[in-house]
């Protein structure tokens, strides 16, 4: 049994604009640095054996600012952000309604659908069950990955992953908990 700890990255620059960043490799914002220094005190009753991030600077960074010297921490591109292609970049309000309803199993144009992003983390979790089994793991990504975990390991369909999002419900909290069996 691996036990999984997924925090999602600081704000953006892209964040605060109302941009959907996907593979865009957008910064931090001074306020997402602040939220990263913070995990530390947040999580500081946790232990952790590793920590793996999205190779995009906003999961590393965040990664970093939090537990960099503490933890080894690797990054991995199979927990990158969906790639949404022609719309990497573009204004969250032409990008989030087609995560809705469109983008599940259909790519978005010249990118990824939620279910090949549901692939790449099935086989990141393949991966940590061959190499982490038995141990605390802290993953840093993005929204689809967070997604994915919901339905890979929730056993939620995407239709009631994207509902019960903490964005839409308001309810962060620094780390939310998954069971690798």
């Amino acid at each position: 049994m691996i036990k999984i700890a997924y925090f999602v990255h600081g704000t953006t620059v892209d964040n605060q604009k109302e941009i959907s960043s996907g593979w865009s490799d957008a910064p931090l914002s001074e306020l997402g640095e602040q939220q990263s220094v913070a995990l530390k005190e947040q999580t500081k009753d946790k232990h952790f054996d590793v920590v793996f991030c999205s190779d995009l600077q906003r999961a590393r960074k965040s990664a970093e600012l939090a537990w960099g010297g503490q933890y080894e921490i690797i990054s991995d591109a199979r927990l990158r952000e969906c790639n949404y292609g022609d719309l990497n970049g573009a204004p969250s309000e032409e990008v989030e309604p087609l995560q809705e309803k469109e983008m599940h199993f259909k790519p978005f144009p010249n990118g990824e659908s939620y279910e090949d992003v549901k692939n790449r983390i099935a086989d990141f979790l393949k991966f940590l069950k061959e190499n982490y089994d038995g141990k605390n793991v802290a993953l840093v990504g993005h929204k689809a990955p967070q997604l994915a975990l919901d339905v890979l390991l929730k056993g939620k369909t995407w239709d009631e992953a994207l509902a019960t999002d903490w964005r839409k419900t308001k309810s962060w909290k620094p780390g939310w908990e998954y069971t690798l069996d």
